[in-house]
């Protein structure tokens, strides 16, 4: 019984985790549809998705014990986001409006960090967790880069579900203007390392509920 529940709750957890965890993830800050704020809410989507990426990989990867999981994890979170951003272009919105996160590399990483370690998991937490924080608002601003106008795309473009007052205003320059990805990085590996303790966590409560 136990080996068919184990097996169960693996291909249950492939769709469960992996497919919530993308929506979840292009819903944090809605990055999706943020072309309008993408620049100056910079820090706050960098925090948003490193540790909404970071909580689902590690929590997939160490259940899985395989390093490359977390890849493969970012992997579909890729796809379902390429799905949402063909089906908007479908409607008539240009290719630019939804920008889509780059995960891949740092979820690279942090199977990097798991197996050059040897699968220990307290290393893939505190080397894994740091690097993906650190990585991904470098990777999001080069993906950023290339869109033509985020405001442009916003004021052309306003999201079809948004009432009349919450069309996007040009927004103002903050005093962390000046480098978004310094600030982003340094807080996503502060608050990424421990939000993948949370996930290593939530995979020991996992497993402690098959034995039950």
């Amino acid at each position: 019984v136990m080996v068919w529940l184990r097996r169960t709750t693996h291909y249950l957890f492939i769709v469960v985790v992996a497919v919530n965890s993308t929506l979840l993830t292009i819903n944090s800050g809605d990055y999706i549809f943020y072309t309008d704020w993408a620049w100056t809410s910079f820090v706050i989507f960098s925090i948003a998705q490193s540790t909404m990426l970071v909580v689902g990989a590690i929590y997939y990867m160490l259940f899985t014990g395989v390093p490359g999981t977390a890849t493969y994890y970012a992997t579909i979170m890729t796809i379902y986001t390429w799905v949402a951003k063909g089906a908007w272009f479908a409607l008539g919105y240009p290719y630019d409006f939804v920008a889509v996160p780059v995960w891949i590399p740092s979820a690279m990483l942090l199977d990097l960090s798991y197996w050059a370690t040897r699968r220990n998991k307290h290393a893939a937490i505190l080397i894994g967790g740091t690097l993906v924080g650190l990585s991904l608002p470098m990777f999001n601003m080069i993906n950023l880069l290339t869109i033509r106008d985020p405001l442009e795309m916003a004021f052309k473009y306003p999201r079809p579900t948004l009432p009349p007052y919450m069309t996007p205003i040009e927004p103002q320059v903050g005093k962390f203007y000046n480098s978004p990805v310094a600030l982003g990085a340094g807080a996503g590996a502060v608050l990424s390392l421990p939000i993948a303790a949370l996930g290593a966590k939530l995979n020991t409560w996992t497993y402690r509920w098959m034995a039950a």
